[in-house]
């Protein structure tokens, strides 16, 4: 794969040293292995090759695949959450916790000036919060599969309409016309400023020609019931 090649994946990822898988495409696997979550939309992604989708070690990997191909692939902190950092261990006051009318208790997580973190220990009025990702300094395993290519410019518009808003490809359409597109949204949701903002940056960024983007909400009468 090169870069700026639009393709689908699917993958399992786990913690090398004990297997636990921590993230996953197919539904399938998460009922098999009993970690299935309702809330979670499963099935093949679509990424761009060296835009920042996915994890450095995942993209590197992708390069070096084919369409159809199949990889078992190991990737050190380096490549994938970083190492763990003594200097992204605080104690925060427990009185920032009651003012926020939060109970500051050990294993559990909090976000903090945007921030997310675990608290670890409470005492003496202070908390020692965590703001290590939880899969820092852990060597990760991917079983990863590339599902095919996405060649038509439309196509690739709205798989990363759908990636960043979380959308399905029926709640959304694109109109090209020349050097432009509209993304027009038919579902009754709201699309935060700032995601539009980074999608049709991502837009203009990654498709070839594409100087302008718009968004539009469709809004159709409701049937009567």
């Amino acid at each position: 794969m090169k870069a700026g090649e639009f393709v689908y994946i699917e993958y399992v990822g786990r913690i090398k040293d004990t297997g636990e898988i921590f993230d996953l495409t197919d539904e399938g696997i998460a009922k098999k292995e009993k970690i299935f979550d309702p809330n979670v939309k499963y099935g093949p992604v679509p990424v761009i090759i060296d835009s920042e989708f996915v994890l450095k070690g995942l993209n590197d990997a992708l390069k070096e695949m084919k369409v159809g191909e199949k990889k078992k692939v190991d990737i050190p902190p380096e490549k994938g959450f970083g190492q763990r950092s003594p200097d992204l261990i605080k104690l925060v006051p427990e009185t920032i916790f009651k003012e926020r009318d939060m109970e500051a208790r050990p294993g559990s997580f909090v976000n903090i000036n945007n921030i997310r973190g675990r608290i670890v220990s409470v005492d003496g009025g202070r908390v020692k919060v965590d703001f290590n990702h939880p899969l820092a300094g852990k060597m990760l395993e991917y079983e990863l599969k590339i599902n095919k290519k996405i060649e038509d410019k439309k196509d690739k518009i709205e798989s990363i309409a759908c990636y960043f808003t979380g959308l399905d490809k029926e709640d959304l359409e694109a109109v090209l016309n020349e050097k432009e597109v509209e993304v027009k949204v038919k579902n009754k949701v709201d699309i935060l400023r700032s995601t539009k903002e980074s999608l049709a940056k991502t837009m203009m960024r990654w498709i070839e020609g594409l100087e302008k983007v718009k968004f539009a909400e469709i809004f159709e009468k409701e049937k009567e019931k």
